[in-house]
């Protein structure tokens, strides 16, 4: 039986900026990704890419672009930290999106598995073994085992439309 052949469409011109501006959206949560370097130092920086892959084994997915100056810290450390924030901390999202020589100056946070830095105030935080890293487009796709996890029972910092949003009623328990 032979199947019916589709219609043939000529492609269409991709608009980005509608397709940036339609995935602004989604609103997500923020998060600051941090970890240590071979040589002591600290990385970090602000990652709105965070979703869940799977509850066995617990896996959680990232996207950094490809032409960050941390990647090689990144793809090589042993562990790192999603620090997801809370909705009163937009000052260190502003902080960790920055150019700023040292983002951990100022910075309360203690050393995780592999001495990745856990942010202080957060509403949850996930310690994660660098596990594997995919080429997807202009960025580097991670996936990470979960190793341990934490939350609180603060509020989440979001980012909807292009901008910092706060849920309107207090987050579920």
């Amino acid at each position: 039986m032979n199947s019916p052949s589709l219609p043939s469409t000529p492609a269409l011109a991709f608009d980005s900026t509608t397709f940036r501006r339609t995935l602004g959206m989604f609103a997500t949560g923020i998060t600051v990704v941090t970890a240590r370097a071979e040589d002591g130092s600290l990385v970090g920086l602000t990652v709105n890419s965070f979703n869940s892959v799977s509850l066995t084994p617990p896996l959680i997915v990232w996207s950094l672009a490809g032409n960050s100056t941390v990647r090689h810290v990144l793809e090589s450390c042993s562990h790192y930290a999603i620090n997801v924030l809370a909705s009163d901390q937009e000052a260190l999202s502003n902080l960790f999106a920055s150019k700023a020589a040292d983002r951990f100056a100022g910075v309360e946070w203690e050393p995780g598995l592999g001495g990745a830095p856990l942010l202080a105030g957060c509403c949850a935080v996930f310690e994660v073994r660098n596990k594997l890293r995919y080429p997807g487009g202009d960025h580097v796709i991670f996936i990470g085992d979960v190793e341990r996890c934490d939350r609180s029972e603060r509020t989440p910092l979001l980012f909807f439309n292009g901008r910092y949003a706060r849920l309107a009623d207090e987050a579920p328990r």
